[in-house]
């Protein structure tokens, strides 16, 4: 009889069933309807049991006429639906399909109540503090990125912002494009998209903490987290900065073959980017005191964003390969789309399943896991490189992992090595290198008592580091002491952009 439930409701994102119609307990079937309005639409079938055998109505078009009273008398506003009668073995059902909605939140009114519900996973629940407000705003026509913030565009500086447009669309930046890309509305307020994209972004809850945790958890006891930072600032600067922390805190497998060297990170870069600019553009950032976090483990890789599915649908009960693209931030979105750091709309979880998929034929190999919940969204990277031991360097294993990328080749004797940074690229020294980056694309002409202010460390200090930097060609001085200024010139920080 299943079968004849799909003809039913066809391709509705959502559904539910009655038994039949409860007219003294609307509210029981009336929350579906609220829910299916707020979100993205759905079909209630009366006349079904939970086990999907068909009962009938004994009076059908009586019960009709009531669904379509209560609807009338007990939601606000009155969604649109179409109420359609059905026969199956000669039993009669009804099928009332509401459409969503554009004037949200759609209220239930009754027992001295009045909620408006959402629909998470098969399930209508009363929406949340954070829920309403963005049916409030999704009835408005408005987005929280579009929204004018509380903060004035003349106190902010989008020196990040300029930089990376030059140089990844070869133009400058116009101040009349602040307007058109939506930094500020039509009153020359700033928006909070354009406080987003502050060099010092004042929205705390748009930071990203990255933990690199020594072990396969949080409480494994092998001692404290190897490395940690927090970013903050322009999302850009955020996308480009948690990259590097990645990169900084794994590894890469090598074997030599006769005139070049092949090598297996441990994480695709393409796959990191766009899960971490797909967490930037789609959490939800009216939960204050949520931020994105980043916990890496020796065998995996976990970014947890705020904000679940903007439908209330879960991901884990979806194909991740077809779900349409549902923009929380469009604004958001526009920006990084138009600087090329992401694919094209709707496609991000799929190119990172698509990346990894280069690598299926490695031994333990998994594929991407994408999990959510009404507030959560969980992306898990596998490292391609664990198999559960601290052996990665037997001959036969390297042989195997090649497959994926060239034909078989005869393996030289030389066993797999891991390559690790120099030894002087101690904890200390990378986050020190990371602020002193940051500072240097921000202004080229900062000075070394500047630097020492702004990380918090002496200016001997600084100067060892930059020193250090020099020495490894990270970094150049071009110009006097005085009237000169630093330039980037490592691939590894400077060339990100370049890559994706």
């Amino acid at each position: 009889m299943s079968i004849e439930i799909n003809k039913l409701i066809g391709e509705a994102t959502a559904y539910d069933k009655k038994e039949m119609l409860e007219r003294n307990k609307p509210k029981s079937w009336l929350k579906s309807v609220s829910s299916f309005a707020n979100g993205e639409g759905g079909i209630l079938v009366f006349g079904i049991t939970d086990d999907d055998e068909v009962v009938g109505l004994v009076n059908a078009e009586e019960d009709a006429e009531n669904i379509s009273e209560a609807i009338k008398t007990k939601l606000d506003p009155i969604p649109a639906i179409d109420l359609l009668f059905k026969e199956v073995d000669g039993k009669k059902l009804i099928v009332l399909r509401v459409m969503s909605g554009q004037e949200t939140p759609y209220y239930y009114i009754g027992d001295k109540q009045r909620l408006a519900f959402v629909r998470i996973g098969n399930e209508s629940v009363v929406a949340d503090r954070i829920q309403l407000k963005n049916l409030v705003m999704k009835g408005s026509g408005r987005t929280f990125d579009g929204l004018p913030s509380s903060y004035r565009f003349d106190d902010m500086a989008f020196s990040k912002l300029r930089s990376v447009h030059y140089k990844l669309l070869q133009r400058s930046f116009e101040d009349s494009e602040f307007a058109s890309w939506g930094i500020i509305d039509e009153n020359s307020k700033l928006t909070n998209a354009g406080a987003l994209l502050a060099d010092e972004s004042p929205m705390r809850q748009s930071r990203i903490f990255c933990t690199r945790w020594n072990g396969l958890d949080m409480t494994s006891g092998l001692g404290e987290a190897i490395d940690d930072v927090e970013l903050e600032g322009c999302v850009i600067g955020q996308l480009q900065d948690a990259v590097s922390f990645i990169k900084n805190n794994s590894r890469k497998k090598w074997w030599k073959e006769n005139d070049y060297r092949e090598e297996l990170p441990d994480y695709p870069e393409r796959a990191v980017t766009e899960a971490i600019a797909n967490a930037i553009i789609h959490r939800d950032y009216m939960q204050m005191g949520s931020e994105i976090h980043i916990d890496m483990y020796d065998d995996r890789l976990e970014i947890y964003s705020p904000g679940g599915m903007m439908d209330g649908r879960l991901i884990q009960q979806l194909n991740p390969l077809t779900v349409p693209s549902k923009r929380r931030n469009p604004l958001l979105a526009d920006f990084f789309s138009r600087l090329g750091l992401i694919e094209r709309r709707g496609s991000g979880m799929k190119k990172i399943i698509n990346t990894y998929r280069r690598y299926e034929h490695l031994l333990d190999y998994h594929a991407p896991e994408f999990t959510s919940n009404a507030s959560e969204f969980h992306v898990t990277l596998w490292n391609l490189n664990y198999d559960g031991s601290d052996n990665n360097t037997t001959t036969d294993k390297a042989s195997q992992e090649m497959k994926f990328i060239k034909e078989p080749v005869e393996f030289t004797k030389e066993p797999v090595e891991f390559t690790k940074e120099p030894v002087e690229f101690t904890k200390e020294f990378i986050k020190a290198s990371r602020q002193i980056y940051k500072l240097i694309s921000m202004n080229p002409k900062v000075s070394t008592i500047q630097m020492a202010d702004s990380i918090g460390l002496s200016t001997r200090q600084v100067l060892k580091y930059l020193k250090r930097l020099q020495e490894l060609g990270k970094i150049a001085r071009v110009g006097g002491r005085k009237m000169g200024e630093w330039k980037i010139i490592d691939e590894e920080y400077e060339g990100f952009f370049d890559r994706i």
